[in-house]
């Protein structure tokens, strides 16, 4: 088994889980609570534990941080926690979406390709991370 810890936030609707990660201040937690309120469930916040089994990739908390999140100008809140879920998707808030219709793009993490987003200008980043972890993403 491989296993790291990532600077990231991480949740869940269900066994399919997004990694958000990015510089400080980019924005991880603030998108974690929107899509929290939206009905996913956290995972971890701030640091991600990642364990490659069997070409998944599966995301757990530390066990010092498990349940909290940050909240700018709250301070660290107790949330409901899910023990663990499957990596389906990476978005990556440092760099800016430019096209429309992006060409789809990978990322590696344990020896596992994972597909990769950047973050979209506008308001839609959460429900359609919702929805990909949802229902995936079109062929067409």
């Amino acid at each position: 088994m491989i296993t790291q810890t990532v600077h990231a936030t991480c949740v869940a609707v269900g066994d399919n889980a997004v990694l958000l990660m990015g510089a400080s201040g980019t924005g991880k937690s603030t998108i974690a609570l929107e899509l929290m309120a939206y009905g996913a469930t956290l995972v971890s916040d701030d640091q991600v534990m990642l364990l490659a089994e069997n070409d998944v990739i599966v995301a757990s908390a530390p066990p010092t941080i498990t349940g909290l999140i940050e909240a700018r100008g709250f301070g660290v809140l107790k949330a409901q926690a899910q023990d663990s879920a499957s990596i389906v998707m990476v978005v990556n808030l440092d760099v800016p979406a430019v096209d429309r219709m992006p060409a789809r793009r990978v990322v590696t993490l344990l020896g596992c390709d994972l597909p990769l987003f950047q973050r979209p200008d506008g308001g839609n980043l959460a429900p359609a991370i919702l929805q990909f972890l949802r229902a995936g993403i079109s062929d067409r």
